[in-house]
């Protein structure tokens, strides 16, 4: 089955010339193999789980502010948009941009970056790499296999989509090593470190950073960690401010920041489209290959765009991410995830039966190391709330996160 409403480029991934599943699997005979891939990632427990964990601010703080399931659904919407309008596969991209959240933790990056301090001595932990192991080994739902049984081009994408992993020598292209769960399931299946996702896979990471930029400007004002006067000082930002200004004076304040984020959401997407046409032409790519080759990202912001993204970033850093009342309420989340992971560590016991026999196993047949990754698993596939409980029954203390 084609599924396509129009006419694909040729350097677009095509699901009928997919490189496959690791378990192969009949052809469905109403839906393309990303297609299926789309809706395994949507009918996952991990996908579920993201409607109650924490974006930016932790979940109680109101109702009106973005989960990562809000946030995924965004970046899904304006990843669609961008593989339409280039004429690759939509669905792909939507497969894409719906599971490249699925590793994170409870408590946003808060949680990732206390859990992967916990995990170092053991190989780190890295939301990327938890979702290919979500969607490998973790999801345990379908009779004849572990985890999702994605194809190639949505596994690629999941640990690709921000760019190869390591340079043409081999060495990590970051300043940490490729997560062991990458290395491992790359030497299953080769996932070409050293080259370039599809189109499609790109398109849902810039589609990321853009949803990030709009909805947390638009989080950050609704709650008032800082005012228009503030973002105004940014000179992207400003210069919408202006044009909102000019076409409807003393607008209400709901109003303006609403039209400032689509505003925002609608500018990063032009000039996306219209620098990734120009890259195309430039490189002259003619298929999926090529792409992987080409030796930079094709979808990508131009000079001026990519500069407002930083500034946009270092704004949102400085007012919102180090803001007290934000920094205040991570504390708090840190110590939470700290002092789980060191009891279950510790006494893998107090995990329930499942996970205990699990951390067992895994114990017994590669050592520790191998038990400290099944504790970040049940950590890691947390809600925010299932954190608290869990914390309040180990420990009979829930911290009040406001």
């Amino acid at each position: 089955m084609d599924g396509s409403f129009g006419a694909r480029a040729p350097y677009a991934a095509d699901p009928q010339a997919s490189r496959g599943r690791l378990r192969p699997e009949p052809a469905s005979p109403t839906r393309t193999h990303f297609q299926r891939d789309r809706d395994r990632i949507v009918h996952s427990t991990a996908f579920r789980r993201l409607a109650h964990k924490t974006q930016v601010f932790v979940y109680h703080e109101g109702d009106h502010f973005r989960s990562r399931l809000t946030h995924t659904i965004e970046v899904a919407q304006i990843a669609r948009a961008l593989a339409k309008s280039l004429a690759l596969d939509e669905d792909l991209s939507e497969a894409v941009a719906l599971g490249h959240d699925l590793g994170h933790t409870p408590f946003g990056h808060t949680g990732e970056e206390a859990l992967d301090e916990r995990m170092r001595r053991y190989g780190g932990f890295e939301h990327n790499a938890q979702a290919l192991r979500i969607v490998t080994e973790l999801e345990r739902r379908y009779a004849e296999f572990d985890g999702l049984n994605l194809t190639y081009e949505t596994i690629e994408g999941l640990v690709k989509h921000n760019g190869p992993l390591v340079n043409r020598d081999g060495a990590p292209r970051r300043a940490r090593p490729v997560p062991p769960a990458i290395v491992k399931f790359d030497a299953r299946q080769s996932l070409e470190l050293r080259r370039f996702a599809s189109l499609e896979a790109q398109a849902a990471a810039i589609a990321d950073d853009i949803a990030y930029n709009a909805h947390d400007v638009d989080d950050g004002l609704r709650a008032r960690l800082f005012d228009i006067a503030d973002i105004r000082n940014v000179s992207f930002v400003g210069a919408l401010l202006e044009e909102i200004d000019e076409l409807y004076p003393a607008l209400e304040r709901p109003r303006l920041v609403h039209e400032l984020r689509r505003r925002l959401v609608t500018r990063f997407i032009e000039d996306a489209l219209a620098e990734t046409r120009l890259r195309i032409a430039e490189s002259g790519v003619g298929s999926i290959e090529d792409v992987r080759a080409a030796g930079r990202a094709l979808v990508a912001f131009s000079p001026l765009l990519a500069a407002a993204d930083v500034e946009i970033k270092s704004f949102l850093s400085t007012h919102m991410y180090r803001h007290p009342d934000v920094m205040r309420v991570r504390e708090k989340a840190e110590a939470i995830v700290r002092r789980l992971f060191d009891a279950f560590n510790d006494d893998a016991a107090k995990m329930p039966a499942e996970w205990a026999l699990e951390a067992q196993r895994a114990e017994t047949a590669e050592g520790e190391s191998s038990r400290a990754r099944v504790v970040a698993d049940y950590i890691a596939g947390m809600t925010d709330r299932y954190a608290l409980a869990e914390h309040r029954r180990i420990f009979d203390d829930a911290p009040d996160l406001r």
